[in-house]
């Protein structure tokens, strides 16, 4: 055996997994991933209590047009991902997490609630930009910190064990929110009442551990022009940006299923049905990505994603739209993990933050523009021309990201 190169410098050391493992439940499943996800399901149980009756309020109580609906949603999502672009950079300067991660999910938490307080539909967008504030706050240091909280090698399995949990509060907020509603409680108390669901778990973040970068933090000079953090990350992140710009938005899906003769009282149920799916397979593909390939599981995501959008276009039957909608959360699912481990994979330790920023400002600003341009082409043109173009746009990301796996990793 030849002698190790003493100029050599020294392997990385392995993340930190913040706090001994729960072997019983696998590998992935440490304390600051599971406490991560329980926070998560309390917070979305509490937002999906109010976001499928949000429409409503604002046109019928509140008075507003269908234009404010949709510019409240335009304007809270832009300044949460900005916001969400630029934390990450400032978590990786100061080298503290946590702190980021407890303000965003406790502003969340006891801002959303006064929705139910609304007198005009300005009050409404003053919440909900509040409430995205929050989660600009707390994204991108709570992904890299769950990131560096698990071993590298189950970082898809945590990150999909995350999103399930994520998706079963959608779940039980929808179907909690209908049950309210069904049994005679006005809308405004709902609203009221989510406040429980999503400050009591958010109050657990207290015991979150902060788990530092291994390496060096960052260095305070300028990023170099070639981008902060490599080629590789790059051609990464245009992928994820051309796939989000081809997303159909998950509204204009349902908005289709009422057009083939599926009742209002059942939108609730297909959407709860929807995050079900989600949840299971989010559960179970993170696994698979570890095993088999973190980018090649999401080209397959990808190339799934293009064959149902093409189906849907020629889709006139109710029942096999439902179950070609359902099938969309499975390729939801199937990548959401390893997505999410492929963006640790291409940063260093300590630009992680600045990586899950870019990740999830670049990729918010692409939906906002596909919302745009797929639901101008479904108002101008029709549903078929719509999902065309997200077939195509699905379809060409997969050439950044097949140039982003050929030059690997960055060492």
């Amino acid at each position: 055996m030849s002698a190790a190169d003493p100029n050599a410098p020294p392997p990385p050391p392995e993340p930190p997994a913040g706090g001994p493992r729960f072997s019983v439940l696998g590998p992935a499943l440490t304390p600051n991933v599971l406490l991560l996800g329980v926070v998560s399901l309390g917070n979305d149980l509490a937002s999906e209590m109010i976001l499928p009756l949000l429409p409503a309020f604002i046109t019928l109580t509140l008075g507003a047009g269908p234009a404010f609906v949709g510019l409240i949603e335009g304007v809270a999502d832009g300044v949460s991902a900005l916001l969400k672009l630029h934390i990450g950079r400032v978590t990786d300067r100061s080298g503290r997490r946590k702190p980021w991660v407890i303000t965003g999910y406790l502003l969340s938490s006891l801002v959303r609630p006064l929705i139910g307080l609304a007198g005009v539909p300005l009050h409404v967008l003053g919440v909900r930009l509040v409430d995205r504030v929050g989660k600009g706050l707390r994204t991108s240091p709570r992904d890299a910190l769950l990131a560096a909280s698990v071993s590298a090698e189950h970082r898809a399995t945590a990150f999909g064990l995350h999103r399930a949990m994520d998706h079963a509060g959608a779940v039980l907020g929808g179907l909690l929110g209908a049950g309210l509603l069904a049994s005679g409680w006005p809308v405004r108390d709902v609203f009221l009442l989510a406040l429980l669901p999503g400050l009591l778990p958010s109050l657990l973040l207290l015991t979150l551990r902060e788990v530092p970068p291994s390496a060096p933090q960052l260095q305070r000079q300028a990023p170099a022009p070639s981008g902060p953090l490599g080629t590789s990350f790059s051609w990464l992140i245009g992928a994820n940006a051309l796939a989000a710009v081809g997303t159909v938005g998950e509204g204009l899906l349902l908005l289709r299923a009422q057009s083939l003769g599926a009742g209002l009282a059942s939108l609730p149920l297909l959407w709860a049905a929807l995050h079900a799916v989600k949840s299971v397979v989010s559960a179970l593909a993170g696994p698979l990505a570890d095993r088999l390939g973190r980018a090649r599981l999401l080209a397959a995501g990808w190339v799934a994603q293009a064959a149902l959008y093409a189906l849907l276009a020629r889709t006139e039957r109710l029942e096999l739209f439902v179950a070609l909608f359902l099938a969309w959360g499975f390729r939801v699912g199937l990548t959401e993990g390893a997505e999410k481990a492929l963006i640790a994979e291409y940063s260093p330790p300590e630009r992680r933050g600045t990586a899950y920023g870019w990740f999830h400002g670049v990729n918010g600003m692409a939906m906002m523009a596909g919302g745009a341009l797929l639901g101008g082409l479904w108002q101008a043109l029709g549903t078929p021309a719509a999902l065309t173009a997200a077939t195509l746009l699905s379809l060409t990301a997969l050439v950044p990201l097949s140039r982003a796996a050929a030059r690997g990793a960055p060492d």
